[in-house]
């Protein structure tokens, strides 16, 4: 036996030139995070890889021992087969073993793993140890052993191994190495040193043994950090949904084999985001194995308590306490003791040490054990009615209406908290509570419709709607059914009469209009959806009269909408001024529905600036809780304030974000939306293949839903590149396609925002008398009385139509001067394009070069190139040397601009900083001029971000960031 054949063994010669080795050669690991090994690829594990590299060329030149402690599945098999892999490549004998849960009551059995490739090797040992190898692996028969004996013979058999080539001993799962073993190699550990024997070996924490007690140098295998944790799920599961990519990597907790197998525990539409995620994520074979052993180990009352503590969910002590029963608290010290969870005095709670653990716990409980433990925790919790239903209901065997009702009541409370997964799942389980068909419908309805307004789980809104279909009640559709209905169609190939007539039928069934009818409200805003896609009068008037039989008055926030959405140029003034009110209050508002209600209205009176805190407020809850529909939305607001703002760099990181929620969920809406503000910024930029692809694939999907508004923005875009590319004609007639010359057509909400386009296309393809209807028109309509960035757009586009210049430049400096016009670069850079342009042709080329330098700069800081270049050639007609101005390149600030940038970031005024700094209004507006470029920014919304430190890699989110 015991007998070392190196030159059977492929790859490694002792007689092949290891001089590198013995001079301490630095043994090369898979490099990086993403080295190679047979288990597929080290995500990061850079520092472990690089530690275990240093040990491994120590050993090969003197000997050592390493101990990698880490949780199950935390990657340990991987990082010793990837330096098992490379100890050979480098030439050396790798002797393996890996410890066996069955085999820890065989005295040597782990050892003899060890030294079995060394089986014929033992004729150059002293007679005393062959014979104590012999019989300690059972070939010979002989008196009981001296163990120290036996680990002398096992160090001389590994030294004579180490002559021709450095020999490493591989040990895997140390934790279940049997006594004997585990103490042999805990000697021979620590008397290696002077040997060119290695000996690395992988265990779990506090596991204890001879192994652990030999005080070998140890290092701890954390948790992978999120960002290779993302890594690692996206290169095994590239197609996983965002949010259950979120959800994944946050119950994995950092745990590699968990990142691996999740996954392949879900279904295929819990995967793609289309099924809504158990609370409790059920875990594969290798899972259940890795972690229901050491549960199984501990005492019954212990598990019980475990199980108590999942399935109450908080880890409340006096929870527990209360409901345990015969036991207590303290029986959790067996698995405090295993690490299992740690018990906090502080706060009074149980805490898991990984959320897998908790599926661990389930999967190991009876069904009459979890029913024990909810009647127990609700006997506990009779003073949170919420978590009392609850467990009520998971203990419930039949149909039980109070214990429905409790259940329901708190649906309301876990919508405005933003977690649709938790509302979805009460209303379903209530409805298999509801002894009653009208309520088993009227709960699985809300049901899908939360799954699909809030979630975006379309795939499970069909199934839930069948199942309310299916209960033989009236057939007729309900209010929130058609609205859940009218959700899918929208985002599927229905047309908008179709989704309309569904919804007015629906809703003129009601026998009642009351405003707390939260299933009414929800059906008539997403008829005002409908409405607002369709750009038609006749589809507004529905809503209008079903407002108008509400008694004594509709919704406020639904008569707010239908007041300023359909036809914002004619929207009443006392409409404007609630909506004001509305959207300050916004600051404090935490429920999603009034929060989307008051930013569509919002949206287009060029209020959505004021909506932003509370938007990314939204967008985060929405983000943490998989709420697709909501963050979807919330992403499509912001990102048409980012272009609006000159946000162009965040525009594109959130409309990445928004494409992935809409993507996954197959909401179509707000991705043609978010097609609309990529499809503008590729037009001020010049880019007009990508605007035509952009906006091909709105019109397509438009066209045969009669999508109108969507149209409409796609011939926004198209006319916006077509300007900026010398085709005037060609932007007129994508514009008259919005609205005639001289009127803002009613209903077409999108036209106030085109005026200054609609103006300047006509007056560079010679329709000068269109254009100057079209400025009368505007100011017959009170444009710029509505918004600050309508009253720029307004009267720069009256000042191109004027013929007389004293009339344009007044016209113009009404418009550049205006307060707050910097909130808005582009839009106020072209105003001062069209300035100069008209200054430089009436020969005042000086005054025309301080508007066109201020455009240049601006225009150059967005990278608006067409824009820039037509600067450029106006500045160059000008008698004035352009230089070219870096985007990208910040320059120092003087201690005075650094001063003044500082005041202007927190918020002040021009004239509060001079105030401050005894300085005119308008020295400070000289800085803040000379200031702007220095910092690479072009507004003042920018100047805090500039000013920070850069927080490059960060989530999007308020405050805003650089405007390219």
């Amino acid at each position: 036996m015991l007998a070392m054949d190196t030159g059977s063994r492929p790859g490694v010669c002792p007689e092949r030139s290891l001089c590198g080795l013995r001079a301490g050669y630095a043994v090369r690991m898979p490099s990086g995070v993403h080295g190679r090994t047979p288990a597929g690829l080290l995500f990061g594990r850079a520092e472990e890889l690089a530690l275990v590299s240093g040990f491994l060329a120590g050993a090969a030149a003197g000997g050592g021992s390493l101990l990698i402690a880490g949780e199950p599945g935390a990657g340990k098999t991987a990082l010793l087969g990837a330096a098992s892999e490379a100890a050979e490549a480098a030439g050396a004998l790798v002797l393996r073993a890996a410890g066996a849960e069955f085999e820890a009551g065989l005295a040597y059995a782990s050892l003899n793993q060890v030294l079995l490739p060394l089986a014929d090797s033992t004729g150059g040992l002293a007679e005393t140890h062959r014979e104590a190898l012999r019989v300690a692996f059972g070939t010979h028969e002989g008196p009981p052993l001296d163990q120290f004996v036996v680990c002398n013979a096992v160090l001389a058999l590994l030294r004579r191994a180490a002559t021709p080539c450095p020999v490493l001993v591989a040990v895997d799962d140390a934790q279940w190495l049997d006594d004997a073993s585990a103490g042999a190699l805990g000697f021979v550990g620590r008397r290696l040193t002077g040997t060119r024997v290695g000996l690395l070996a992988m265990t779990r924490p506090r596991a204890g043994g001879a192994l652990g007690r030999a005080r070998l140098p140890a290092h701890e295998l954390g948790p992978l950090a999120s960002g290779a944790a993302r890594d690692l799920l996206a290169a095994r599961w590239p197609h996983l949904a965002a949010g259950v990519r979120t959800r994944l990597v946050e119950e994995a907790g950092g745990n590699p084999l968990a990142l691996l197998e999740l996954p392949a525990a879900l279904t295929a539409g819990q995967r793609a985001g289309l099924q809504v995620l158990p609370p409790l994520l059920p875990l594969s074979e290798r899972l259940q194995s890795s972690f229901t052993g050491r549960l199984t180990a501990l005492p019954e009352a212990c598990r019980q308590m475990l199980l108590m503590a999942v399935l109450e969910g908080e880890g409340d002590l006096d929870v527990l306490q209360s409901a345990s029963g015969g036991h207590s608290v303290h029986d959790l010290a067996p698995a405090e003791r295993a690490g299992l969870v740690a018990v906090r005095d502080d706060t009074r709670q149980v805490v898991f040490s990984q959320q897998l653990t908790r599926s661990a716990v389930m999967h190991l409980s009876t069904r009459h054990e979890r029913h024990r433990a909810h009647l127990a925790l609700a006997a506990a919790l009779s003073g949170t009615p919420e978590r009392r239903a609850w467990h009520l209901a998971q203990a419930a065997t039949k149909p039980d209406e109070d214990v429905a009702s409790l259940l329901e009541s708190g649906v309301g409370r876990l919508v405005g908290r933003v977690d649709p997964s938790g509302a979805v799942t009460r209303l379903i389980r209530a409805a298999e509570l509801s002894p009653q068909g009208p309520d088993r419908r009227r709960r699985l309805t809300q049901a899908a419709f939360i799954a699909a307004s809030m979630a975006g789980e379309l795939a499970d809104v069909a199934g839930l709607l069948a199942r309310s279909a299916a209960t033989g009640e009236d057939s007729r559709p309900t209010p929130q059914a058609a609205s859940t209905a009218a959700f899918l169609l929208l985002n599927d190939d229905a047309d908008l009469d179709t989704v309309h007539h569904l919804l007015v039928n629906a809703i003129e069934a009601c026998d009642g209009y009351d405003p707390a009818d939260h299933a009414l409200t929800s059906a008539l805003f997403m008829l005002a959806m409908v409405c607002c896609y369709g750009n038609r009068g006749a589809l507004w008037r529905p809503l209008r009269a079903a407002l108008a039989r509400f008694t004594p008055a509709p919704p406020a926030d639904l008569a707010l909408l239908s007041a300023v959405v359909p036809d914002p140029a004619r929207a009443p003034a006392d409409a404007v001024a609630q909506l004001d009110t509305a959207v300050a209050a916004l600051w404090e508002e935490t429920d999603p529905w009034r929060i989307r209600t008051v930013t569509l209205a919002a949206s287009g009176l060029d209020r959505l600036t004021a909506c932003r805190p509370t938007l990314w407020r939204l967008a985060h809850r929405a983000r943490e809780a998989g709420a697709a529909t909501v963050a979807a939305a919330c992403l499509m607001y912001l990102c048409l304030d980012d272009y609006a703002t000159g946000r162009w760099r965040e525009l594109e990181t959130v409309a990445s974000e928004c494409l992935s929620w809409c993507g996954s969920h197959g909401l179509q809406l707000y991705t043609m939306q978010v097609r609309y503000s990529e499809a503008m910024l590729a037009a001020a930029r010049g880019d007009g293949q990508r605007v035509q692809d952009l906006t091909d694939e709105m019109v397509r999907w438009a066209m045969p839903r009669r999508a109108c508004f969507v149209i409409d923005l796609a011939h926004h875009a198209r006319a916006l590149a077509a300007l900026g590319d010398g085709g005037a004609e060609d932007a007129y007639q994508y514009l008259v396609d919005i609205t005639r010359p001289g009127a803002l057509e009613a209903y077409r909400r999108h036209a106030p925002w085109t005026c200054l386009d609609f103006v300047e296309a006509a007056v560079r393809a010679g329709h000068q008398a269109e254009a100057a209807a079209h400025a009368r028109g505007l100011q017959r309509a009170g444009l710029a009385s509505l918004s600050p960035r309508l009253a720029l757009l307004a009267n720069g586009a009256a000042g191109v139509a004027a013929e007389d210049l004293t009339v344009a430049a007044g016209l113009f400096e009404r418009a550049v001067g205006m307060p707050g016009a910097t909130r808005w670069p582009f839009d106020l850079a072209r105003v001062q394009l069209a300035y100069g342009e008209r200054l430089r042709r009436a020969h005042a080329a000086s005054a025309g070069r301080v508007q066109l330098g201020s455009a240049l700069r601006t225009f150059t800081l967005l990278r608006a190139e067409p824009w820039a270049s037509r600067a450029r050639k106006e500045l160059r007609a000008s008698g004035y040397s352009v230089t070219p101005v870096a985007a990208t390149s910040a320059q120092p600030l003087t201690a005075r601009e650094r001063e003044i940038a500082t005041l202007a970031a927190a918020g002040l005024t021009n004239k509060q900083i001079g105030e401050r700094l005894f300085l005119s209004h308008r020295t400070v507006g000289a800085h803040l001029h000379r200031l702007f470029p220095k910092l690479g920014i072009a507004t003042r919304a920018a100047l805090r971000d500039a000013l920070a430190p850069s927080t490059e890699g960060s989530l999007p989110g308020p405050p805003a960031s650089q405007a390219t």
